[in-house]
């Protein structure tokens, strides 16, 4: 045998090991792959339990007044809204089906960037179509349908289309690691660069709405913009940070207006934690705040003040 026919042969086998990886890992999470048709729309969606648990995301069944779900074996179920949750652009939805295929979720916080990326979804309206790629980041931050930003979303070269929204980002072990939710598409020729809202926030959503009909997070009635904080002010204040968040608007009827907060008011901090901007702020109100007091240092008119606001749960 020929050094060249060693090596092609060697290619050969690595070839067939990425090709088995990727047909194994479709063949464990593809039936469980939905079409979700919701009114004129459609998208994708996986489905998590036998009774009919599917994740999607919120925009592919926003506004629809009926729902269906159809499965790779043809299964065509009457599907409902279970919950919702915009800020994470994630939905659980509930098919009329038994015994079904269901897929397993992954932990997320275990992924390494070059991992193998399998998406599988409807893009276009071609049903179970697979499309294989790396991990290309982590920790990413995307901005969802209501502008809060969606923290930890995975970055993947795995190409999305129009339809894909939805449908499950897989690893090479057949383990549901992400939803599907974005891609840049035309963006200064952009190409390959698709997100995905990672499982272990998707278990976090699927567990709130399954306990409580909908995902809790602390309210401030609110909202700011980051603007830039002069040293001088941060050394009065006794923070470090080059910026903070002015309130632009105070709901009628929220904590911050029962707080005495004015528009125009330069939030500094809460309980000593310098808010550098309306990302940070968001990340703070955790289901964990409802309820609880917290002291915001504030800069109003070139005079620091101090005041304490209860957080109440966001409707």
């Amino acid at each position: 045998m020929t050094t060249a026919s060693m090596v092609l042969g060697r290619d050969d086998q690595l070839l067939d090991v990425y090709s088995l990886t990727v047909s194994g890992a479709v063949e464990a999470v593809g039936p469980a792959v939905a079409l979700v048709r919701g009114g004129k729309g459609h998208g994708s969606g996986v489905v998590l339990s036998p009774d009919g648990l599917v994740v999607t995301n919120s925009h592919v069944v926003a506004g629809a007044k009926s729902l269906r779900v159809v499965l790779p074996d043809g299964s065509d179920l009457d599907a409902r809204v279970l919950g919702t949750d915009p800020d994470t652009d994630l939905a659980i939805i509930k098919a009329d089906g038994r015994g079904l295929a269901a897929a397993t979720l992954g932990d997320s916080s275990t992924l390494r960037r070059g991992q193998i990326a399998i998406a599988i979804g409807n893009p276009l309206g071609f049903e179970s179509t697979v499309t294989a790629g790396v991990i290309s980041a982590l920790g990413r931050t995307l901005r969802s349908p209501t502008g809060r930003p969606i923290e930890v979303v995975i970055q993947t070269d795995a190409a999305l289309n129009p339809g894909n929204s939805g449908g499950p980002l897989v690893s090479s072990l057949g383990k549901v690691i992400g939803v599907n939710t974005a891609m840049i598409a035309g963006a200064q020729g952009a190409q390959g660069i698709c997100f995905a809202v990672a499982s272990n926030t998707g278990l976090l959503v699927l567990t709130e709405i399954l306990q409580n009909g909908a995902v809790r997070r602390a309210y401030l009635g609110l909202g700011v913009d980051a603007v830039n904080l002069p040293r001088r002010i941060a050394d009065a204040a006794g923070i470090v940070s080059s910026s903070a968040a002015i309130i632009h608007t105070v709901v009628k009827g929220g904590p911050a207006e029962a707080a005495d907060v004015h528009e125009g008011d330069v939030l500094l901090s809460l309980d000593g934690v310098p808010v550098p901007g309306p990302g940070p702020l968001l990340k703070m109100l955790g289901k964990d705040e409802i309820g609880r007091r917290r002291m915001m240092k504030l800069l109003r008119h070139g005079r620091l003040l101090e005041a304490g606001i209860v957080a109440s749960q966001r409707t």
